[in-house]
């Protein structure tokens, strides 16, 4: 393929030449690349309309779980949150991704106490006073998406519930707080996993956080805890989202027989808040 001109097309569809839009960038590259770094795939690097529609769906994102501010509390169960987040994403012109993903029978997962992830909502499962709950929202809104999720304290809480919940959203914001271009990805995990343990929780190893927007999982794998690689380099338009999961106990999970459903090992309860991020020319920002 003929290398791509200064007055050519940009290679990213924003309609502008190549020297007006992504040259720049492009061409410090290969410095990255010289100091051991990955470089990202264009594939994954976004451009301008498509920044704007999936920016539109986080907004319904945000909304949607803001609007279960008070609604998830002791005496609904976790179908109840279910059927509002489907009928909310529906009203609203869009879809809910995790329905039928891969199988999954829901329109949202629902995970409770020492449940870390991808609960499966249910008549049978009635929230309790003192749960601490997780719900993470995934919406496709005119084919993009965004993904978001919080915690929701029921009733009273214990200290220690109070604690961890409060750590895993410092966590996620401390890892947010290390996006910027042309730095390292791993920055994320070396400083998510700092700051837990240093109020004496961990970091769940075995799932990450994920490149988001055209589909519901891209590259690249955003991992929260320390690494020694230097890793992926970070580049304006590329969107994923931050969702540390962080235990009380030990980083250990294992996953139940409905093949969904992943719980701490030893049983201690499990916090973990999320946002959909955008790298800009400057710095981040939360599309969630």
């Amino acid at each position: 393929m003929a290398k791509i001109q200064p007055n050519d097309p940009c290679w990213c569809d924003s309609g502008q030449k190549y020297k007006k839009c992504h040259k720049n960038d492009d061409d410090k590259l290969d410095i990255y690349r010289k100091q051991g770094f990955d470089i990202p795939s264009k594939k994954i690097i976004k451009n301008n309309f498509q920044i704007e529609q999936i920016k539109k769906c986080g907004l319904l994102v945000r909304q949607t779980l803001d609007a279960l501010n008070d609604f998830v509390k002791p005496g609904i169960s976790t179908l109840d949150i279910n059927d509002f987040v489907h009928e909310y994403t529906v009203k609203n012109g869009a879809i809910p991704a995790p329905l039928n993903y891969k199988g999954f029978p829901k329109s949202v997962c629902t995970s409770i106490n020492n449940v870390v992830c991808h609960g499966i909502p249910s008549d049978k499962e009635i929230v309790k006073d003192g749960d601490i709950v997780n719900v993470d929202i995934t919406s496709i809104l005119n084919g993009y998406y965004a993904d978001s999720n919080r915690m929701y304290c029921a009733g009273t809480v214990s200290e220690k519930a109070k604690k961890l919940v409060d750590v895993a959203k410092e966590c996620m914001y401390i890892g947010i707080e290390q996006v910027k271009p042309f730095t390292r990805l791993n920055n994320i995990g070396d400083s998510i996993d700092a700051h837990a343990k240093k109020n004496g929780f961990s970091v769940v190893r075995d799932l990450c956080g994920h490149g988001i927007g055209l589909s519901f999982h891209e590259d690249p794998e955003v991992v929260h805890y320390a690494v020694r690689e230097k890793g992926l380099l970070l580049l304006p338009g590329m969107i994923f989202t931050i969702e540390p999961m962080i235990n009380e106990g030990k980083w250990n999970v294992k996953t139940l027989k409905d093949k969904w459903t992943v719980v701490t090992a030893d049983n201690t309860l499990s916090a973990q808040w999320e946002h959909t991020i955008l790298v800009t020319e400057n710095g981040y920002e939360i599309l969630t």
